[in-house]
């Protein structure tokens, strides 16, 4: 297999995508270095995935130049989707066959040799900790597992570039940080993975950079901790009052801190103190139910950019 380019793995400019009249992709720019984990962030709607199937060579974009592995999708596809891992959205393991024959069947539609197949599905078990599991079916394995086995199949191929398309949706805190740990894992070993995601704390934890994409556009750009720095405050109060909630609430929260943004659950005071704000909220005589001080998070850089939460 050729060595991945000098530069980046990923270069778009003026990237489109147009479905019909509407416009899914509108013009974006982006790059995406060899062993860097980025990902992308927006509300449903944004972009993001028609620009993973951009990348993914499996949509061929409407304008602008995109290079994967410095090839031209429109011209290499084949060549490059035999350097890519993918693991879609939605598991499409074959229920028929085992646990290691779902790595060993797809590894031959990369020609791999029959020998090299075991031997790398026996690795990558081993890798995302199913080892025990190889001979059973899949249909019995719990989300997570069936998960951990998608993304081994990604890396069957010993890929340049992984895609992985809201990698942990569905499964429960302990298979989530499971997943995480080994993308960790595999993000130290210099894969370069892309990837979306709904959860603000797996952005964190797993992206060295992502963009916020709104409206087929990107908004922000940057590692989590220079986003949350550029576009919120240090710390956030954050008000709950049930159903006792004042209908001035809000506008008696004025002045407290930056900014105070109003959600259907909650209030949030944006401020550079949070035991200051919340002293001044009681000064001023809301009794809240519940008092929180935090750190900001990418979910307050969502709410500011969009205006949405990302499950909207």
């Amino acid at each position: 297999m050729p060595n991945p380019p000098e530069g980046p793995l990923i270069h778009a400019e003026g990237l489109v995508k147009r479905f019909g009249g509407f416009t899914a992709v509108d013009g974006i720019d982006l790059s995406v270095p060899r062993g860097e984990a980025f990902g992308f962030l927006g509300p449903n709607g944004a972009g993001k995935s028609s620009t993973m199937r951009m990348i993914g060579c499996v949509s061929m974009p409407t304008a602008g130049r995109l290079r994967i592995l410095g090839m031209d999708p429109a011209v290499d596809g084949s060549a490059i989707r035999a350097r890519l891992g993918v693991c879609p959205q939605l598991d499409n393991l074959d229920p028929e066959l085992t646990v290691r024959e779902n790595l060993t069947g797809y590894a031959r539609y990369f020609g791999l040799p029959r020998a090299e197949a075991r031997r790398r599905a026996d690795e990558l078990l081993e890798f995302v900790q199913l080892s025990e599991r190889a001979r059973s079916e899949v249909e019995p394995l719990s989300g997570g597992m069936k998960r951990r086995l998608t993304i081994a199949r990604a890396l069957v191929n010993d890929p340049d570039l992984v895609l992985l398309d809201e990698p942990t949706t569905g499964l429960d805190p302990q298979a989530r940080h499971l997943v995480w740990e080994r993308l960790t894992r595999l993000k130290r070993r210099g894969a370069t993975l892309v990837l979306t995601t709904h959860y603000m704390d797996e952005a964190e934890q797993l992206c060295d950079r992502l963009v916020v994409m709104d409206g087929g556009r990107i908004v922000a750009e940057g590692s989590p901790r220079e986003l949350i720095a550029a576009h919120s405050t240090p710390e956030v109060v954050e008000l709950r009052f049930g159903e006792t909630r004042p209908a001035d609430a809000a506008d008696r929260l004025a002045g407290i801190g930056e900014r105070v943004d109003e959600l259907p659950d909650r209030l949030l005071v944006y401020t550079a103190d949070g035991d200051a704000a919340a002293a001044e909220v009681h000064r001023r005589g809301l009794a809240a139910a519940g008092v929180l001080i935090r750190r900001s998070t990418l979910e307050d850089v969502f709410l500011h950019l969009t205006g949405r939460t990302l499950v909207d």
